[in-house]
């Protein structure tokens, strides 16, 4: 898995400080996607020493780190999730999938963004969106995309 961009965003979950990474080879190509750079095979290879460098160099500062696509490699993204989640800070995955895969294991999650972006119906911050973000609460999903909205 390849990541090609990284910051520091304070908007993308809410009341917390994220360190976000764009996530490359994303499968879905939505019209009127915000990053389409982020669909090509391009990039860094994203490992957990890459990944624990960027949240050291953060220290402090960071309260989430969120993998802002991923779909092409849910399984490294789980891994991830859980050695950022075993280090004491919550993780979030942003994908364009309209189910979570059946294997995944929710536990090393504290948010997850499902839908394609549908540029007709908007992003997470309209309340037409058809995208949804959850927050992970004892294995189960709860709807929080309107916080968005207010």
């Amino acid at each position: 898995m390849k990541f090609l961009t990284q910051g520091v965003v304070f908007s993308e979950i809410p009341n917390e400080v994220t360190l976000e990474l764009g996530i490359t080879n994303c499968p879905y190509r939505c019209e009127g996607c915000h990053s389409p750079f982020l669909q090509g095979d391009v990039g860094n290879e994203l490992t957990w020493k890459t990944l624990k460098e960027m949240i050291d160099s953060h220290e402090g500062l960071i309260t989430c780190v969120l993998f802002s696509g991923g779909d092409s490699d849910y399984h490294t993204v789980e891994y991830l999730c859980k050695m950022v989640h075993d280090s004491g800070i919550k993780t979030a995955w942003y994908s364009g999938r309209e189910e979570l895969p059946k294997d995944l294991h929710l536990k090393y999650f504290d948010f997850v963004k499902l839908g394609p972006y549908k540029k007709e119906l908007g992003g997470l911050d309209s309340p037409t969106t058809n995208q949804r973000l959850y927050q992970v609460l004892d294995g189960k999903l709860f709807n929080i995309t309107e916080k968005f909205w207010k």
